[in-house]
């Protein structure tokens, strides 16, 4: 599912190629998506290998309640962070909330993996996604492992299979891929993930595996990565919440000095891409919203602005029944705490004119419910106090997410 590009004015000095196939367009990469057992019928276990060790940048929830794999996976990248060669990552259960077994079991994945590979335990990432509070199933993971291990493939298809693997309330797999070139050389980004519920900004229930050709050093990707986080994955809700196991991981070939700046732009477009496809794959999601702050005095108070906006359950039921309440939106502005002037600001839909300064109406409310009734709605909010901007994507919460959520575990 790839976006129109979104990135910044750097994108029109940088031209990018989007390709089909997500993390498996990236040379190096093998990979395969398996059923092992620990869901009914769907793919459940996803397997990433690496040809080569490679450099891994991350970004993890900052809910207060970490997963084992998180735990496991972050000792892993302390001790061998620029030797990392595989990751393995489950659907069906988080080995969350699980205490001294789930840590062990989360080690027992890394060891076999790398049994398996002929890698050491420590270059293996791990992650997991599902329901919290329940053990994994080792002996499944055993065995499908077993079983993904003679599956591993070059391409698309096996990335397909990978993101089909680690899906839960998704309905579709989320990949994507740009390929840019660096003087004659071409380089390629490509990622999968999955999300479509318990998302709220600063890492919601999602997974990202991102990998690129382009050799850096450890630090420059980390860098790279912090901040297209922050621009794509932590701009975007669906409901608010904040789970236990949200994680990207990033991996790229061991190499001196920074990236090129193509490959920032690129990193940017596709963890926008799988940010919007989230987004657009939200639990029971009929619409999606996206909310440009403008005329911010700073760019922290358009984010504050825009990230209350997108993450308001008023704002996001009054889009499902397309009420054209801008009252909703103003008060989740000003919920922000973010020091607007009252009488500054003036708000635009799908480009129009909604309400001007001083809260004078422009659109009439037939007008207003008629822009609603498109399935992409934009709203703008003029802040009237500054050249600073922010952009913040969301969707409707309907009546299907109550059903889903409602009946998650049962």
């Amino acid at each position: 599912m790839l976006a129109r590009s979104q990135v910044d004015e750097s994108a029109e000095t940088v031209r990018l190629i989007a390709l089909r196939g997500g993390i498996g367009t990236v040379p190096g990469v093998r990979l395969a998506g398996v059923h092992a057992g620990i869901k009914k019928r769907k793919r459940d276990l996803a397997l990433i290998a690496f040809e080569r060790p490679q450099v891994c940048a991350f970004s993890v929830t900052t809910n207060e309640i970490k997963a084992a794999p998180l735990l496991v996976s972050g000792e892993h990248l302390r001790e061998n962070g620029g030797a990392m060669q595989a990751l393995v990552c489950n659907s069906g259960c988080a080995n969350a909330c699980t205490g001294e077994r789930g840590e062990r079991d989360a080690r027992a994945t890394a060891r076999q993996a790398g049994a398996l590979l002929g890698i050491d335990a420590r270059a293996v990432v791990v992650a997991s996604t599902g329901v919290i509070g329940v053990p994994l199933p080792m002996d499944r993971v055993s065995k499908g492992l077993e079983r993904a291990v003679t599956e591993l493939e070059y391409g698309g298809k096996a990335a397909y299979d990978a993101a089909e693997a680690i899906m839960t309330t998704d309905r579709v797999p989320k990949l994507a891929a740009h390929a840019f070139y660096e003087g004659a050389r071409r380089y390629v980004v490509g990622g999968i993930a999955k999300g479509s519920g318990m998302i709220a900004p600063d890492m919601a229930t999602m997974l990202a595996f991102i990998a690129t050709d382009v050799p850096m050093q450890q630090a420059a990707l980390q860098a790279a990565l912090a901040h297209c986080v922050d621009e794509s994955f932590n701009m975007i809700s669906v409901d608010g919440d904040m789970s236990t196991n949200d994680a990207v991981y990033a991996f790229a070939p061991p190499g001196e000095g920074a990236a090129p700046e193509s490959f920032a732009t690129a990193l940017q477009q596709v963890c926008l891409d799988l940010a919007l496809a989230m987004v657009g794959d939200g639990e029971g999601a009929t619409k999606t919203l996206t909310v440009h702050v403008t005329g911010a005095r700073d760019r922290a108070q358009a984010r504050a602005v825009a990230r209350a906006v997108i993450n308001s359950n008023l704002v996001k039921t009054a889009l499902y029944g397309e009420d054209p309440n801008w009252g909703r939106i103003v008060a989740a502005a000003g919920a922000a705490h973010a020091s607007l002037d009252p009488a500054a600001w003036s708000l635009y839909l799908n480009g129009k004119a909604w309400v001007g300064a001083g809260a004078i109406e422009v659109l009439s409310e037939a007008e207003a419910h008629t822009e609603l009734e498109q399935s992409g709605v934009r709203v703008q909010l003029d802040l009237g106090c500054g050249p600073a901007d922010a952009t913040g994507w969301g969707c409707d919460l309907s009546r299907d997410y109550v059903r889903i959520n409602a009946s998650y575990r049962t």
